[in-house]
This record gives structure tokens, C-alpha cells and sequence, in this order.
């Protein structure tokens, strides 16, 4: 089966974006391919962390990732910086990316205006993205809008090492992900959902209380019209216009394992009060299972020790093969026989 990788970064809380976009994809992966599902904390601190709380974002994000679905027994989860082969093909890499192709990288344009200080390992974060996916020999790596320059990045990078030293890394592809991964801000619609969104009330998160998520739902906004209106709604879609009821009838869409236009279909002309309390309702009857999974799973550490330790093995099997060779083609230390 062909070798997908994948991971998020354990700053902030997940929330119901990071559910729609990724894990939920991951989920329907684990059947068709063989997975690495990674904690990605080291590209977490490439802006400023408190410690303690990392630590316990590290276990969290891996108990989120059993509790919404990802099967041990299929996927390999495992913490990014427990593998120091990662931070090691990442100075080899390094050694062939040039300043300027770093500094085109829009997400680090947008990332460092809105840091004080800006470090040089946010600049280098899409080398480290690089060496997460090329270590793995991965053949496919889902990818949204924000991330497919890395990618291009990625696989420039392997091209160019393979070029000067020989066939060396295997040349990943995108997976593509869905129309409804794209989740925006219930108060921005015109934003991304985040984890540091400013405002609260404009992201869900998967360990929100229901009345937290009701109170978000109630206050989201939508748009200038009275009710649900799928011709109006057909048309923001096809122009790519801002809509806030579109973006709920994505969630869910999303949550419900319907599609965008029977969502749409369904919905039309319900006022944005009934549609509000239905989504809420909805959103009792997906989160509660997998919060009642999540705290059931952080009381049980010996199991998510064990899962994330089988990952860790499976992982560095890879990675430690790949690192070598890459190694020895540059002429690095004694040859390994």
C-alpha cells in the first residue's frame, strides 16, 4: 500500500477545522494505506512555547487522534521529536536550500509579521516539513491550499538531492483533500478556522463543553440574506465568495457525512435560527463520543504510552535507513557496511 504522512502541530487546542481537514481524511486513509500520523512538536516551537503546557499538548493531540478514530492497529502515531533522525536530515537538507527560496515562502511572510522576534527555525520550517515527509520514502502527503508550496518545496528538494547524488528519496505527491475541507472562522469567514484566532468565538474545538459550542453557533454569522437560500448560497460557492452560512452548512455537511449541495438542498429556506439549533444539536450528538473516548484514553496512560512507543519503533525503523544513505552519498563519516 502506498505510504501516507502526515501530522499536526500540538500549540493551541484542535478544533472541529482540524477535525474536517485532516484527521477526518487520515481516518478514511488508515483503510487504502499504510500511514505515519505524527505530533509535529518540533515545528510547534519554532514560535515560543511554555514548556509544561507543550508536554501536555503532545498527549493531548495523540488522544485526540485515537479518540476521533485513528486505529493503532492500522496507523503509526508517534511525537516528531522523539526521532532525532528528523532534525538530522533537516541540516543535510539545509545544506542545499538557498536563503532566497526560503525567504518566497508566503506562510513565513504571514507567520513572522505577527511575531516581535522572529527565530531562524521559522524561516527553516518548511526544510523541517521537508525531512518529515522524504524520511518516510511517503508516496502521498495530504495537502490543503496553505500547504502545497511546502510540498513544492519538498519535492524540489528531493529532485535536487537525487540529481547531485544519486537516487536517494522518493518524490512525494499531493493528496489532494476534499471540497469541505476548508473551514473558516465562525465570526471571519473570510479567515481560516485557527487555533489562535483572537476571537474565541470563532472556533470550535473538539474538548468544548455543548453549551460552549451553542453559545459559538448562536453568535456565528452568516450573510444579508433572511434565510437559507441555496440559489444565492450555489452562487457564493461557484464565485468563491465569503459566506458565513455557507461555511456552516459546510461543518455540517461535514459532520453528518452529507454533501455541500444536498446540505444545501435540505436546509433551503430555513430560517437561521432553526439551522443554528440543528447544527448545535448535531454537534452533541459528534462530540460527545469522542470526548467521552478522549478522557477515557488520558486516564488510561500506560495504553497511550504503548501506542505512542510502537510508533516511535515503527518510525525510526524507516527513517534511520533513509538518513543513512542520504548520509553516505554526501560522504559523511564512516561508511556503515
Amino acid at each position: 500500500m502506498k505510504r501516507v504522512f502526515s501530522g499536526i502541530q500540538p500549540s493551541g487546542d484542535l478544533h472541529i477545522g482540524n477535525y474536517i481537514g485532516a484527521i477526518k481524511q487520515w481516518i478514511a486513509m488508515q483503510e487504502t494505506t499504510d500511514p505515519l500520523f505524527c505530533i509535529v512538536d518540533l515545528h510547534a516551537i519554532t514560535v515560543p512555547q511554555d514548556p509544561t503546557v507543550l508536554r501536555d499538548k503532545i498527549l493531548e493531540v495523540a488522544a485526540l487522534y485515537l479518540a476521533c478514530g485513528i486505529d493503532p492497529e492500522k496507523s503509526h502515531i508517534f511525537i516528531q521529536s522523539e526521532n532525532p533522525d528528523h532534525a538530522n536530515l533537516t541540516w543535510l537538507l539545509n545544506c542545499l536550500t538557498s536563503f532566497g527560496l526560503l525567504s518566497r515562502m508566503t506562510q513565513f511572510k504571514d507567520k513572522s509579521q505577527k511575531q516581535a522576534e522572529v527565530f531562524v527555525g521559522l524561516f527553516d520550517y518548511p526544510v523541517l516539513m521537508a525531512s518529515d515527509i522524504l524520511l518516510y520514502d511517503t508516496d502521498e502527503v495530504p495537502v490543503g491550499e496553505d500547504q502545497k508550496q511546502h510540498l513544492e518545496l519538498t519535492r524540489d528538494l528531493a529532485e535536487k538531492f537525487n540529481k547531485r547524488f544519486g537516487l536517494t528519496f522518493k518524490i512525494p505527491e499531493p493528496r489532494i483533500i476534499k471540497e469541505q475541507a476548508r473551514i473558516m472562522s465562525l465570526q471571519d469567514p473570510a479567515s481560516k478556522m485557527s487555533k489562535s484566532d483572537a476571537n474565541a468565538l470563532g472556533t470550535i474545538k473538539l474538548l468544548d463543553p455543548i453549551d460552549e459550542v451553542k453559545k459559538k453557533i448562536s453568535r456565528a454569522v452568516t450573510d444579508s440574506q433572511s434565510g437559507v437560500n441555496k440559489e444565492f448560497l450555489e452562487k457564493c460557492f461557484q464565485d468563491n465568495t465569503v459566506n458565513g452560512t455557507l461555511n456552516l452548512l459546510s461543518i455540517y455537511a461535514a459532520i453528518t457525512d452529507m454533501s455541500l449541495s444536498d446540505v444545501m438542498s435540505e436546509k433551503d429556506g430555513m430560517r437561521y435560527s432553526e439551522l443554528k439549533q440543528e447544527i448545535t444539536d448535531r454537534f452533541e450528538q459528534f462530540l460527545s463520543p469522542i470526548q467521552e473516548r478522549y478522557y477515557q484514553i488520558r486516564k488510561d496512560e500506560a495504553f497511550l504510552q504503548t501506542v505512542l512507543s510502537q510508533g516511535q519503533d515503527f518510525a525510526h525503523g524507516i527513517s534511520s535507513e533513509v538518513l543513512q544513505k542520504a548520509s553516505n552519498v554526501m560522504g559523511l563519516g564512516r561508511v556503515k557496511r
